[in-house]
């Protein structure tokens, strides 16, 4: 059965993706689609709502994005949130001019008595997100205002008759305190949906839809040991069973015991699991690099080259499976968005392949409905909740020459860290520990040592392109340095990074 879907048309504004993630979490399906998507591409959907991003551009400009006219005449519901409820208004006739004064930040709204089914339960005033430099000023035949701020007389505007609505202020983010209620109400009570979208429901579906695909057919999966990979393979493994070949390439730079947790996990599984134990392959290759770009290409190469000489093995299996997501879709300008991400194989086999197909069972979903899907599947914790972890491994978190004692230092100073950020429930998105290639003077006992220097990192974010450094306590931080310099052989002084991002990066290299 396929679900009812709502298109999020996207002029450009930063919280596109997040404008999908809320219409899922209402258990409606969304999907991006570019501003300029055709008519025909927009009606193949059969969607029962169309709702328009905001962005940066001005609707009275000639270079500004714009949509087809003929998507007013399709009988759909829309909502046009910031940009989008400009373009709305003067697409169909109203004016939008500068503001004397402009919005940024939370601001209060004022609902008028109007009846507007988006403000279903709500009065009075309302805390909002603004951005804008914009506003409309005059109104499209048939629409009424809905509410104002104190500089925005149009804040939200509709046509009851045609189901149009706008408004200037962004429901989907949390400093709208009721835009989860606001976005509820345009679904419910305007596309009158019925929430038939739930992880069940994708379940259910992906797997049919897979057997239907690989039939009798064998499948190879690269797998990592990472959220996507590993949802992949047991979504997998649940439609195809043993013609599921798993290669598990340990470059030796994972984290403490963590090969062997994911061996534990998968070996049990009905699939075909296989881990190479490559570590001395990939220690002799980086051996003497320091640049941090040259041990990611060289780590890179060689794992390609592991895995195309084991998959090599399975010469009779015809499918390649990857644990791309939707953002890895959306980011690699397969809706005509700027491309930022380019080295996902999305939407086709890589060049050279002896494949004749390819399984991307995730594509559709976002990082948060990936995390779910893997606990229906009953994937242990550890992994669901796994943080974002580097390809090279800790291979760019040892600064310099990498070595097999370094390896083996970081991975114990990095457990322990851990170890004791999940015992003090502290809230952080990443958190890590880094080897730096300094080495200083210190004093154990009786005895002058000279060791290395370790560097603790934790971070606060909602997307990972910015960040915040977490501010742990003094307490926290003294009991984690105690013990690594009393349990690691090597180190003898701990540091804690308090840069944000910008001006550093997540990572140290």
């Amino acid at each position: 059965m396929k679900n009812e879907t709502v298109i999020i048309l996207d002029f450009g504004g930063q919280y596109k993706q997040l404008i999908a993630r809320r219409v899922r979490e209402q258990n409606v399906y969304s999907v991006i689609l570019p501003c300029d998507a055709s008519i025909e591409t927009i009606k193949a959907y059969n969607p029962i709502g169309i709702i328009f991003t905001g962005g940066p551009n001005a609707v009275y400009m000639p270079d500004s994005p714009m949509c087809s006219a003929q998507i007013y005449l399709l009988g759909i519901p829309m909502l046009g949130i910031c940009y989008g409820m400009q373009l709305m208004c003067h697409m169909l006739g109203g004016k939008v001019e500068s503001c004397v004064s402009s919005e940024y930040g939370q601001t209060q709204l004022e609902l008028k008595n109007t009846g507007c089914p988006i403000f279903k339960e709500l009065s009075g005033s309302q805390t909002v997100l603004m951005s804008h430099t914009d506003m409309v000023t005059k109104l499209p035949e048939g629409f009424i205002s809905a509410a104002n701020t104190a500089s925005c007389l149009n804040a939200a505007v509709y046509d009851e008759k045609r189901s149009f609505y706008g408004v200037q202020f962004h429901p989907e983010v949390e400093e709208t305190k009721r835009g989860k209620e606001i976005l509820h109400n345009f679904l419910y009570e305007v596309c009158h949906a019925s929430g038939d979208y739930s992880m069940d429901d994708y379940l259910k579906t992906t797997v049919d839809e897979v057997r239907a695909k690989i039939g009798n057919e064998k499948v190879i999966l690269g797998l990592s040991g990472g959220v996507d990979s590993s949802v992949c393979a047991a979504i997998l493994s649940k439609a195809i069973g043993e013609q599921l070949i798993c290669i598990f390439v340990d470059h030796g730079f994972m984290r403490k015991n963590e090969g062997d947790e994911i061996e534990s996990v998968f070996s049990k599984r009905d699939l075909k699991f296989v881990r190479v134990d490559a570590s001395e392959r990939f220690l002799s290759a980086i051996s003497g690099i320091s640049d941090p770009e040259k041990k990611r290409k060289t780590i890179g190469r060689l794992f390609v080259e592991v895995f195309e000489e084991q998959a090599s093995k399975f010469n009779d299996a015809k499918f390649l499976a990857q644990g791309t997501i939707y953002p890895d879709v959306i980011e690699s300008g397969a809706n005509h968005t700027a491309t930022i991400k380019s080295h996902h194989n999305v939407g086709g086999l890589p060049e050279h392949t002896r494949f004749s197909g390819i399984v991307e069972p995730l594509r559709g979903l976002f990082k948060d409905e990936v995390r779910n899907l893997g606990r229906l599947l009953g994937l242990p914790d550890f992994l669901v909740n796994r943080q974002p972890f580097p390809g090279p491994g800790l291979a760019i978190r040892i600064i310099g020459e990498i070595t097999r004692e370094k390896l083996d230092i970081l991975r114990d100073a990095d457990a322990i860290f851990r170890e004791e950020m999940k015992r003090s429930r502290v809230k952080a998105s990443q958190y890590f520990a880094v080897l730096t290639d300094l080495k200083s003077v210190g004093v154990m006992g009786d005895f002058r040592t000279y060791d290395y220097t370790v560097a603790l990192r934790a971070v606060k974010t909602n997307d990972f392109m910015t960040c915040e450094y977490a501010p742990l306590s003094h307490k926290l931080l003294k009991k984690v340095s105690s013990r690594i310099t009393n349990e690691v052989k090597g180190v003898n002084r701990i540091v804690y990074d308090i840069t944000g991002k910008p001006p550093a990066t997540i990572e140290w290299e």
